[in-house]
């Protein structure tokens, strides 16, 4: 779906990776390696310490697995109840999650954890079409193969600029962890305020763009 979008959408796009970057760069210092938007880290982590008969390592892992799994679910259904402005309402939900997990802080680090898994399941419900997510906010194996592939096609005579799209995705969450990594040395867990009001206001954002494009204005 990136190829499809406008240069504006792929920033604004780029804005909620970006925030998803930053989630997991807090979250991977705060619970020592543990991953709070990419599932497939945490996936990997849960059968190593399983492996190695570390049965709360494993539960921690699966723990946030199931949290992001649950925020999905929640920001589907609200999706599908809504008739307008899906995306920001999507938003607003992750938003609202990250919020509570910044409220919560360092007093249940756990509860905060699963939160913030959650708000990243939430958010990549964002971009869906016909009822399927369409563009992966918070993990990018999937873009940069699409990356790759459109490299090998302008190389190849072919559009010379579909890569584009993918390479901003890309940079904006490599961007967001650095960020968050070192918005976390300086403020610890408060580094989470910064992410859920950018998250509540980006929502708004697109709440206003949604609307001009109703109304036919720019």
């Amino acid at each position: 779906m990136a190829k499809s979008l406008s240069y504006k959408g792929i920033f604004f796009a780029g804005g909620i990776t970006m925030m998803a970057g930053f989630v997991d760069g807090v979250g991977f210092l705060h619970f020592f390696g543990y991953f709070l938007s990419f599932m497939s880290g945490n996936s990997t982590r849960s059968s190593a310490a399983l492996a190695t008969g570390d049965v709360s390592g494993w539960l921690l892992a699966m723990s946030f697995v199931a949290s992001f799994v649950l925020g999905v679910v929640l920001a589907t259904l609200i999706s599908a109840k809504a008739s307008r402005f899906r995306r920001p309402r999507v938003m607003y939900l992750s938003g609202a999650l990250l919020l509570v997990a910044a409220i919560l802080g360092s007093s249940g680090e756990t509860v905060t954890a699963c939160l913030l898994a959650a708000a990243m399941g939430a958010v990549n419900v964002s971009y869906t079409r016909s009822g399927e997510v369409s563009l992966g906010l918070t993990y990018m194996t999937g873009t940069l193969v699409k990356l790759g592939q459109h490299l090998a096609g302008a190389l190849s005579g072919a559009n010379r600029t579909l890569w584009v799209p993918y390479a901003i995705l890309w940079a904006m969450i490599t961007l967001g962890s650095v960020c968050g990594a070192f918005a976390y040395l300086q403020f610890g867990l408060a580094a989470l305020w910064l992410v859920a009001l950018g998250m509540l206001g980006w929502a708004s954002l697109g709440l206003i763009r949604e609307r001009r494009l109703i109304s036919g204005t720019r």
